[in-house]
């Protein structure tokens, strides 16, 4: 059976084997059809409220030509009407379209009265029933209405679409118009003149002022990267929205389609393709925001029982510990960092200020320290608990493929947008292992998407802005591969302090020598491989999908802020703080992570994210003690930490040290280079040994 709205290209597979009614041949069916849904518009009504009826007159009144309805309001008014909705939509969208126009009609008064007649009406479908995977798409959707989520990657420019096309005989001069159906649909457009057989052949032409046109977009929407199957890759459709839902989304976003799913025959370049084989897209009519939900699951909502079992988790005593204790429950140690990263999954409270700035509450953290410090390992798990997240490699990695990327359609040779991983992680985590390997210009790219959380475009004629919500984890190597501690901090850490400061916490994993830790971590390591699981079990007493519903329903239902007594704590903080570093560069200390007020807004966002995990709306004096703690074991401990430490180096030694750099400072200029053997062999030779020297 061909379907209605792309004839020619649309087919139908009735895989139930009911009998279907043949609408477009039977004007008694076409006509008791639309009186049901000019019904369902006139009398459906929810607490005493005719919701279709007002909606149709409000939407006129505003000039806008569109009403929004629930596929599961049409099933409680008409079971029956709602399945030939969903089986069929080719037949009845059409028809319920009309029956809006004339609903509205009706509400309006004669066309008498009327200055203009009143123009069609888009229905725009949204439905709670359970979402299709685009890997389940099968033949057996053809021609149904489907519910799809992913992430659109792309969006092309917005296009002009003919729905009735004028044509006129240039022999003759008589014209007459075409219908041509939505989606990717085409005419067939006649080599001769039907009203006079002695017209010449091909003497027909398009007269384009007198064409009737609709606003056309084509998206390319994606799977989310947690619903991909390991070692696959991620499969995309082509949609196609036109009137109303054009520039409703932007790359980024991820969202949950309704549409017809179609077919339309595939041309192969310099042959004709096989005319049984079809490229499937689809033809969207509605679309969902799917906004801070776990969409691995397909679930925008939490349910009652979800949400008892999580109000009475928040009142567990001592919950911050539980939480951190089931980050990484395999990785022994790193207490502090499994507590930071607990507070980035959770997250502060994003604000927007009266003049529309936004203050971002996205924690960031930066890992720098020795190999062998399980710092990918915490960023695996990070990536695999966040409800949206994204892994990569700093050096398979580039400013494009984080950022947004432009490509050339090979067909329409238009130019569009492909959001990166920064783009489709929007709300979650990226995490971004070997961050010093990657190319410093690279790096440079992400420094507007980690502080004001968007990142701009401007190629290739497309000029936008895509939004980059995220928090970024991030490990890194110090310069020498090895933290040295012979060395200051400023020296280990390659990186700008236009990158630093913008890193909320920064832990340096340090491969500490201690024979009793040593001898803890063999013995965890070795219980692992002997499958000893008793002792793991104790840390790991939470799942993985619980604890990310968990962080999904904080992340959506609280928004905590600093009480008054926290705030002037916080200021005494950052003035001290502020003081001690002042003191230290005066003493010829340079700080390798500069104190700004960009520090004193990571600890309210980290004060905030703790409050958040026990569902309070008030961060309290304590919370920010937490957050004042977490600061100084992290980024204030490298600010701090000196070139040598004085448990291990004898006091003669550090003076030797004093006395190599002031003639180092004496004889060369800043920027210069020497030969490093030169230097040593020279120093030798006035008393001063080689390991000071180095």
């Amino acid at each position: 059976n061909m379907a209605g709205w792309d004839a020619d290209k649309v087919f139908y597979n009735n895989v139930n084997g009911n009998k279907v009614d043949d609408a477009e041949g039977n004007a008694n069916n076409q006509s008791s059809i639309l009186s049901k849904f000019t019904k369902f518009i006139i009398t459906f009504q929810i607490d005493n409220s005719f919701i279709y009826s007002d909606q149709a007159r409000q939407r006129y009144n505003q000039k806008q030509k569109y009403m929004e309805v629930n596929i599961d309001h049409v099933r409680i008014f008409d079971e029956d009407l709602a399945d030939n909705l969903l089986s069929h939509p080719s037949v009845y969208l059409p028809l319920f379209e009309e029956a809006a126009k004339q609903t509205v009609e009706r509400q309006i008064g004669p066309a008498k009265t009327r200055e203009k007649p009143v123009d069609p009406f888009q229905i725009i479908l949204s439905s709670s029933s359970f979402a299709t995977p685009i890997r389940s798409l099968k033949s057996t959707h053809i021609t149904r209405l489907v519910r799809v989520p992913g992430i659109v990657i792309s969006a092309s420019k917005i296009q002009a679409k003919a729905t009735h096309v004028t044509i006129a005989c240039k022999t003759c001069q008589a014209s007459r118009q075409l219908a041509v159906k939505s989606g990717f649909s085409q005419i067939s457009f006649p080599k001769i003149c039907e009203l006079d057989a002695k017209c010449l052949p091909n003497s027909t032409y398009i007269v384009a002022d007198q064409c009737r046109y609709i606003d056309q977009q084509s998206l390319k929407l994606q799977e989310a990267p947690e619903q991909v199957p390991t070692g696959e890759m991620p499969r995309h459709i082509i949609l196609t929205v036109d009137r109303s839902l054009v520039s409703r989304t932007v790359p980024g976003s991820r969202v949950i389609v309704i549409g017809v799913y179609s077919v339309l025959s595939h041309m192969a370049k310099g042959r004709r393709a096989a005319q049984t084989v079809r490229q499937a897209y689809m033809r969207v009519v509605g679309i969902e925001p799917q906004e801070g939900s776990d969409s691995a699951l397909g679930r925008s909502t939490f349910s009652q029982a979800e949400e008892r079992e999580f109000i009475s988790m928040s009142r567990k005593i001592d919950l911050y510990s539980y939480l951190s204790s089931n980050i990484a429950p395999a990785i022994f140690g790193h207490a502090d960092i499994k507590k930071a990263i607990a507070c980035q999954l959770f997250g502060g409270s994003q604000k927007i200020l009266p003049d529309k700035m936004r203050l971002r509450g996205d924690i960031n953290l930066l890992l720098l320290g020795d190999p062998g410090t399980a710092k990918s390992q915490l960023l695996k798990f990070a990536e695999k608990v966040a409800p949206i997240g994204v892994y990569t490699s700093g050096k398979g990695s580039s400013a494009a493929g984080l950022t947004a990327s432009v490509v050339r359609d090979s067909n329409t040779r238009e130019y569009y947008l492909e959001g990166g991983a920064m783009v489709l992680a929007d709300g979650g985590v990226v995490c971004i292992d070997e961050f010093d390997k990657m190319n410093p210009n690279d790096r440079v790219a992400i420094h507007e998407a980690m502080e004001q959380q968007t990142i701009s475009v401007a190629k290739a004629g497309i000029t936008t802005i895509l939004n980059s919500r995220t928090s970024v984890l991030a490990a890194a190597n110090p310069v020498f591969g090895r933290y040295d501690d012979a060395r200051d901090t400023t020296e280990n850490i390659d990186f700008q302090t236009t990158i630093l400061s913008r890193f909320d916490l920064i832990f340096i994993v340090k491969d500490h020598r201690i024979e009793s830790k040593d001898r803890q971590i063999a013995d965890h390591v070795m219980s692992l491989h002997e499958n000893r699981s008793s002792s793991i079990i104790s840390f790991g007493e939470i799942s993985i999908n619980k604890m990310k519903r968990y962080i999904s329903y904080c992340r959506a239902r609280c928004t905590p802020r600093l009480s008054e007594s926290a705030c002037s704590c916080l200021q005494d903080y950052y003035i001290q703080v502020r003081t001690k570093v002042r003191e230290r560069e005066q003493n010829g200390l340079p700080s390798a992570v500069p104190i700004t007020v960009r520090q004193l807004e990571a600890i309210v966002r980290i004060a905030e994210s703790l409050a958040k995990m026990t569902l309070s709306n008030t961060a309290t004096e304590q919370h920010v003690n937490e957050a004042i703690r977490l600061f100084n074991v992290s980024t204030y401990d490298a600010i701090t930490s000196g070139a040598v430490v004085s448990e291990h180096v004898s006091p003669a030694m550090m003076e030797e040290v004093q006395k190599a750099e002031n003639l180092i400072r004496r004889r060369l200029p800043i920027g210069s280079t020497t030969n490093e053997k030169y230097v040593v062999d020279d120093f030798s030779r006035q008393g001063i040994t080689q390991a000071a020297t180095r």
